[in-house]
């Protein structure tokens, strides 16, 4: 892609790679006359700015020259002082070598010319930089003259040898070894390459071609390799370019031949040592690939020479071109339409002559239009690969790959490219805690085990917890709550006893009333004795029975006029009812209790409802629980300062039927009204009643961003509790709910991250539908690979599609329906097992017989597993290797039966896993994992659902209040495009209520849907906003993303039209 461009007779040169901004540096070429014939010259600096979208250069800095230039060149000597930007050398006429000061041209300040040197007998045309050492100057020009300049001092320059060798030839090219500083090669035109030893100051090799037919344009060291140069040839009847090894100079080792003509120019990458650049007389820029000797990358043909190609030392995908036309062009190679820059370009000239009327559309020609698309290049650049890699997978497991150590040209070929699979545990403490649990599920020895946390917890809270926990696992639970609530009745009759005798001691006399009350307890004794015995009496003790006591005082039944007389009247009369009226008008309550007990149970309930409604005490409140026995009020009315009170009253009196119930309403009221100050102490209402969900959900509002150490917390409590109510209701009794469910899924995930895959499925529920189990499940099998023993695979949990599909288009879509219903989508073969590497733990990944999984399976690197594996294992890949995933699923054979699995040596010991951070990767060789593309599945849908299930019960609400929004909506709403909105509203919230007839929502997404649309009941749809920003942001985005945008414009618009 044309990137900048700039009309220029002129060569070129890059400012250096430590300079920022960027600039391109031109000088009017010798090479070239224009139409006026003038020998005249100009120095121009220009600044490269990619941010900018124009196709211009900004000039920075302009300075006449006396002479034109053969060549220039841009050193970074001085750059390291103070606003220092280098130093340009240029080769002229009659070998005149000028240094300018680049910061002075810059500035136009001071006198940029820093020397004018004519030692050269002929046109310098060669120039280069040592890269070591920056005020060394190697310069070339004709009758095989060579100079080294020290621009500290250029008095005197030395040459790296005489000129004895004949005949004498022009210097086409120089330059620098990139990893030796005292080497520097020559080539001329004869198609010699001489190498020069300036310690020695002697030429020590010399590279020709013998075809005799080689005349060297251009010149390049290998960036890396400090034996292998290019030459290239402007013959065009030999239009190559040869890669040599001095090692090996009998022959080239490589010839480049995709060029018509003679080659002009080379320029080597130093980003990438692999990529080469040429121009030619054929009118083509190419890229070529030395390591493949290919073109990876070709400009489209120009209409002129190019004679100068240079890579950007800053910006490695970004290189310049100086063509024989009059014009600089900057280019890069990762290529892209042109149709930007022809729509700027149209767009400008239509501002030029519209007059303010718009031009009709410009109708481009197809071919015009496909011939502007440039290809990228065939292969990643060296810059844009990953030095290093690392990755998560599934089971706690990191994947990482990283480059070799070693420089290139070391390392042995074909080079291994090594992945490394370690085990990570970051919780260690976590899967300590795991290990009890499973170890006191596994034994049944849960009392010492939650004895054990008693005496481990810090918090009164958490002790009275796991106090409760404890006694569900026992027998006769609910007296031993009653003493953990601090209420036990061998300690009531102590106090009461110790109350009795000191309410004795007070008085006058004490003695006498102990003697009286002593009396009174012997007559009430006596006659609660003789009352039994007289059962058992024989039939001779009647007649002492029959006698009359001697010398008892006669009473008197009152007849006055007053409440006694009416009263005894009543009584005569045998109406109990106006005779209790009577005693209650009186207040004398113990008289009226007596009576109605003795009118039945009708009138008893009465006089105790009058009783308890007139006597205002602090215990008749108390007094109406116990003898109404209605606990559900007490439970919505008592103070929750007696919530301790409460919650034995429920374990005392309650009826085990409605006990749970009413235990679970004291928790809810409880977390509801005290301001989350009782939300700990709710959590002991959940234990007694045995509710599992309710207890994880008040657990999930303390923790709203759960850690894993309290997610293990939560974890044990359940399982705790769960075992004590399969011990009461049996193990089928007990089925988990959706909170419980979600959590119990997050701690399996938890633990499969540190690679405790067995103990993961354990927890997990065997008979859930959920679908975030099953597959969680199926995972888990899989990933244990050989390890899972005793255990029926889980049925597949994931849809069928069919993979490659060739999706609908607009054409046949209509034709398709048409057929839509006889046709039948072939049934896939039966899923795969994963495979499992060989014993020596190494898995290449081109096995001998791929399967149309290998490409997806093969970046998915979750489901790689090697069973009992924790140590960093290499997986080798062949030098070269890019499995095709696309090509694999077309071709390979469907595989019929699981794969073999091979078991472990038993000599294997395995290493601790990682638990610590990672701070630098192994020094073992390493390569790069090629990346592939995940295989796009694609399955013919049906334009209208057919036969799609009911919502559930439980859901429907949600369908009937956002319908209704929805019509509020409609009638609200004026103009056409918020009609049009709602419409499309109502056919996208279809995907939601999909999602909730297949069960695939998570309960917090559920829960916050319910509330959002209490809120759209209730007319807030301000709240309503603020609910769904909450569940969108505690979600997976894949989770909701085809309902909740939606949903959120519905209600911005209810918002707006105050509906």
């Amino acid at each position: 892609m044309k990137l900048k461009e700039l009309e220029r007779q002129a060569v070129q040169v890059w400012s250096p790679a430590s300079q920022y901004p960027v600039y391109l540096a031109t000088g009017t070429s010798a090479q070239q006359l224009d139409a006026s014939f003038s020998t005249d010259g100009t120095l121009e600096i220009f600044e490269v700015d990619f941010r900018d979208p124009s196709l211009d250069l900004k000039r920075k800095g302009v300075l006449s020259a006396s002479s034109r230039f053969h060549k220039l060149i841009w050193g970074s000597f001085g750059s390291g002082l103070l606003e220092a930007s280098g130093v340009i050398a240029g080769g002229g006429d009659n070998g005149m070598l000028t240094l300018y000061n680049a910061t002075h041209i810059l500035s136009s300040g001071k006198e940029p010319v820093i020397a004018r040197r004519q030692k050269h007998s002929g046109a310098v045309r060669a120039l280069d930089f040592n890269p070591f050492q920056g005020n060394l100057l190697a310069s070339g020009a004709n009758d095989s003259e060579i100079f080294i300049w020290d621009l500290n001092n250029l008095s005197v320059p030395m040459t790296p040898g005489s000129k004895s060798q004949q005949p004498l030839e022009d210097i086409k090219a120089l330059s620098w070894n990139r990893q030796v500083q005292h080497i520097l090669s020559s080539a001329h035109p004869s198609g010699k390459a001489v190498v020069w030893d300036l310690r020695k100051n002697e030429p020590i090799i010399k590279v020709t071609d013998h075809s005799n037919r080689m005349h060297c344009s251009g010149l390049a060291w290998h960036p890396d390799v400090a034996t292998q140069l290019v030459l290239c040839s402007e013959d065009d009847h030999l239009p190559v370019i040869q890669l040599w090894d001095l090692r090996f100079a009998s022959s080239p080792l490589k010839v480049l031949e995709s060029h018509s003509r003679g080659i002009l120019s080379v320029s080597w990458s130093q980003a990438d040592a692999e990529l080469l650049l040429s121009s030619a007389k054929d009118n083509q820029i190419l890229c070529w690939n030395l390591g493949s000797s290919e073109v990876v990358y070709k400009l489209p043909t120009l209409s002129s020479w190019c004679f100068d190609v240079q890579w950007c030392p800053r910006d490695p995908l970004v290189f310049s071109a100086a063509s024989f036309d009059g014009w600089i062009n900057l280019y890069s190679v990762m290529g892209r339409s042109w149709e930007v820059q022809q729509m700027r370009q149209a767009d400008k000239i239509s501002s030029s002559f519209s007059k303010g009327q718009p031009l009709p559309p410009l109708q481009v020609p197809k071919q015009v239009a496909q011939a502007s698309l440039i290809p990228p290049l065939k292969k990643p650049p060296k810059w844009m690969r990953r030095p290093a890699g690392v990755s998560f997978a599934f089971g706690g497991k990191l994947v990482t790959f990283g480059l070799p150590s070693t420089p290139v040209h070391q390392v042995p070929q074909p080079c291994l490219r090594l992945v490394f699979i370690s085990q990570v545990t970051t919780e260690p403490e976590l899967l300590t805690q795991s290990a009890e649990l499973q170890e006191a599920l596994g034994s049944g020895n849960l009392l010492n085990y939650c004895q054990n946390k008693i005496h481990q917890s810090s918090l009164q809270s958490e002790k009275m917890l796991w106090q409760f926990l404890k006694v569900t696992l026992e027998k006769d639970s609910r007296m031993k709550f009653l003493k953990l609530l601090g209420y036990s009745k061998d300690e009531l009759q102590k106090k009461v006893a110790t109350w009795l005798r000191s309410d004795l001691r007070l008085g006058e006399s004490p003695q006498s009333k102990g003697d009286d009350l002593n009396s009174n307890r012997q007559q009430a004794f006596s006659i609660q004795t003789s009352k039994h015995t007289t059962w058992e009496a024989s039939a001779s003790s009647a007649f002492f029975d029959e006698l009359i006591p001697q010398n008892m005082t006669p009473w008197e039944i009152p007849i006055t006029e007053d409440t006694e007389g009416l009263l005894s009247r009543a009584l005569l009369l045998g109406e109990l009812g106006p005779a209790v009226e009577l005693c209650l008008k009186e207040e004398h309550f113990a008289d009226a209790i007596i009576l109605a007990q003795a009118g039945g149970s009708d009138l008893l309930k009465q006089a105790q409802e009058r009783y308890l409604a007139e006597k205002k005490t602090g215990i008749a409140p108390l007094l109406a629980c116990i003898i109404q026995k209605n606990w559900k009020d007490m439970v919505h009315t008592c103070s929750l300062k007696n919530w301790r009170e409460a919650l034995a009253l429920l374990l005392t009196y309650s009826e085990p039927e409605k006990f749970p119930e009413l235990c679970d309403r004291l928790g809810t009221r409880m977390e509801q009204e005290s301001g989350w100050a009782l939300t700990s102490e709710a959590r002991l209402c959940y234990v007694c009643s045995g509710s599992v969900e309710r207890l994880v959900e008040c657990w999930a509002k303390c923790q709203p961003a759960s850690s894993p150490m309290a997610l293990q917390d939560l974890m044990e409590k359940v399982m705790v509790l769960n075992r004590s109510l399969e011990l009461l209701w049996g193990p089928d009794g007990v089925s988990p709910g959706p909170a419980t469910t979600y959590r119990i899924t997050q701690y399996a995930n938890l633990l499969a991250a540190q690679g405790n895959l067995a103990t993961a499925m354990s927890y997990l529920p065997s008979d859930c539908a959920q679908l975030p189990v099953q597959q969680l499940r199926d995972r888990l099998f899989h990933a244990q690979g050989s390890g899972v023993s005793g255990q029926q695979s889980p049925s597949f949990p994931f849809p069928r599609v069919v993979v490659g599909a060739t999706p609908y288009s607009q054409e046949t879509s209509s034709s398709r329906l048409k057929f839509q219903s006889s046709h039948q989508v072939p049934i896939l073969p039966p899923r795969p097992r994963i495979f499992t590497p060989q014993s020596s733990l190494v898995m290449p990944l081109t096995p001998s017989h791929p399967s149309p999984y290998q490409g997806f399976r093969m970046q998915n690197t979750s489901d790689y597993r090697p069973s009992g594996v924790q140590e960093a294992q290499p997986l080798p890949l062949g030098p070269g290797v890019r499995p095709g995933p696309q090509d694999s699923l077309k071709n390979a054979p469907v595989p019929k039966g699981n794969l073999q699995r091979k078991k472990l040596p038993e000599t294997f010991i395995p290493p601790a896993p990682i638990t610590a951070p990672v701070m630098c990767l192994a020094p073992e060789p390493r390569g790069v994992l090629s990346s592939q593309p995940a295989v796009p599945s694609q399955c013919q849908q049906p334009l209208e659902k057919i036969n799609r299930k009911e919502l559930p019960p439980e859901h429907q609400s949600l369908k009937i209040s956002f319908e209704a929004l929805l019509q509020r909506c409609s009638q609200s709403a004026t103009d056409l495009k918020t009609k049009r909105k709602l419409d499309e509203a109502a056919q996208r919230l279809e995907c939601l209520y999909d999602k909730l007839c297949e069960g695939t929502l998570s309960p917090p997404v559920l829960a916050g849907l319910h509330e959002i649309a209490r809120c759209v009941d209730a007319g807030s749809s301000e709240q309503g906003l603020v609910v769904h920003a909450q569940v969108v942001g505690c979600s997976s985005f894949s989770e909701v993303s085809s309902f909740m945008p939606v949903l959120k414009s519905v209600l911005t618009i209810a918002h707006k039209l105050h509906v």
